[in-house]
Parts: C-alpha cells; structure tokens; sequence
C-alpha cells in the first residue's frame, strides 16, 4: 500500500461530500454491474467492503435482508449514512472496517452471503489483495463481486483510471488467481474499460457448481499481457 490506512482515510474523508458526483461514467458502469452480479435475496447477508457513501450497499439493501457497509473513512460513512436516512433506508449499517479486519458481526450473529467491493482493492498491494480475498472467503459467503480497477491490458499512463501516487492495481489474472487459490470459481469477467472491471466468483463445494465457466473477457485474464505484473 502506498498509503497508510490513515492516509487513504484522511483523503477520502476531505472529499467524501462531493464524492458521488465526482466519479466517470466508467465508475457508474461498473457499480450497477456490481449490484446486478451480486443479486441478494430477502434473507442474504450482504457485506460491502469499501463501502464509501454507500454505491453498493444502499442499492442493494431493497432486496438484501441485511448490509454490512465497512470502510475506514468516517467522512465516506457519514455521507452514506445520510443518504440512507433520506431514502429511509434501514438495514444498512455502516461502520469502520478493513479489508483484512472487516468487523463483519451482525445483530444476530448470522453469516456473510454475498461480499460486495468497488473500485476500493486497488489501494492495495498485489500480496495485501490476495489477502484481503482470503479474507473475503473466510466469511464463508457464497458469492464474491469485485467491480474495481485492473488491467486487463497493460497500463496506458496516458489514460489512467487511477492515481500512480497512491493506487496500486493489478492484472485481473492476478485477481483471478487469488479467487481461485481461495476455492472459488470465476463464473463471469465484465470489461467496463481496458483498465476497469467486474469480476464474479462463486464458492465451490457443498452442491454450489457453477453451471457455466467465466466469459471471454475472464479468458483474457489468463493471457500474457494480463498477466502478474
């Protein structure tokens, strides 16, 4: 991480106001495909890591039971939390959390379904998103949904969806095969941008195959020019 958490928290929270209205078109794209993939049911747990203001969490809380909106920026929290209270909004709970101490406890103790995350594993380093991932299916939630920046090319520094100071994004092989060492199965990759994504894991076992392998674009993953960097 090029950052610290403090850091990152401390950026975000400065913008955490003008935020939603900041972010491209490609970030928009990326979170409805996010919300679509992850597809909770009216008993599903659902926790959003990275949660910011609230993209993901408050739109997939109409159908979800319950949301565990986590982030470590109280000013991205804050934000959420209003926008939850004008929509009326009420199983959203958002609170500090990390991606490798998520604070994932329910009111009731009841397990992670579906784990949701946009444009916010980036920050991290290549080991830091593989263990972030690990700690992502230790929740034993059966589905993952990463909408984020990677490449599914090599960079291009002349159109970047990120900032090189402090983002840190990989190949989406190497997303892929962190999902894959951690039991599950890539079932779909969306291309948003050569250099933004969605990528859909399942967990196998206990009767959950999937019924179909990943899309072309999940091919690409595993091609030379996307892989490690």
């Amino acid at each position: 991480m090029k950052q610290s958490v403090e850091e990152h928290a401390a950026r975000f929270t400065e913008k955490a106001a003008e935020y939603d209205d900041s972010k491209s078109d490609e970030y928009h794209a990326c979170a409805s495909l996010v919300v679509a993939h992850a597809d909770p049911t009216d008993d599903d747990v659902v926790a959003d890591l990275g949660a910011g203001t609230g993209a993901i969490a408050l739109a997939v809380a109409p159908d979800a039971d319950y949301v565990l909106a986590r982030d470590v920026s109280e000013g991205m929290m804050e934000e959420g939390r209003r926008k939850a209270s004008a929509a009326r909004i009420t199983n959203v709970e958002f609170a500090h959390g990390r991606f490798r101490e998520p604070n994932l406890t329910t009111p009731d103790d009841r397990p992670v379904d579906i784990v949701t995350s946009n444009f916010a594993l980036h920050h991290l380093d290549d080991d830091e998103k593989r263990e972030a991932i690990a700690t992502m299916a230790g929740t034993g939630a059966r589905r993952i949904v990463l909408g984020d920046v990677m490449f599914f090319a090599g960079p291009d520094p002349d159109e970047p969806f990120y900032s090189p100071s402090v983002d840190d994004p990989a190949t989406v092989g190497t997303l892929v095969e962190a999902f894959t060492d951690e039991g599950f199965a890539v079932v779909d990759v969306e291309r948003v941008h050569d250099q933004v994504g969605v990528i859909v894991a399942e967990r196998l076992g206990d009767g959950n195959q999937p019924d179909e392998g990943p899309t072309s674009d999940a091919n690409t993953a595993d091609s030379p020019s996307a892989g490690d960097s």
